[in-house]
């Protein structure tokens, strides 16, 4: 059994393996970047507001405590700048 190639102390067999991982990875990453972007596509196509539905999947990622946080202080903001009630200045 032979070593790897070794300079400087580092394994480039090794070495070579990860950054060949690392490619195929960020290839699949492109690819499903890809997908995303034709379903949001698809979506708009069928009348979904892209902007709102991308917003929807951002809340869903979150917990409902840090959803009732993030509303809290909107709320927040928005009687600040009165805002709220549908804009009463």
């Amino acid at each position: 059994m032979t070593e790897p190639a070794k300079t400087n102390g580092i394994a480039g067999d090794q070495l070579r393996a990860f950054v060949e991982r690392i490619e195929r990875l960020e290839e699949e990453k492109k690819n499903i970047s890809d997908d995303i972007r034709e379903v949001y596509a698809e979506a708009k196509g069928n009348g979904f507001d892209v902007k709102t539905l991308r917003k929807v999947i951002a809340r869903r990622r979150k917990s409902a405590h840090q959803r009732e946080e993030e509303d809290a202080m909107l709320d927040l903001f928005e009687h600040a700048l009165g805002m709220a009630g549908g804009g009463d200045v």
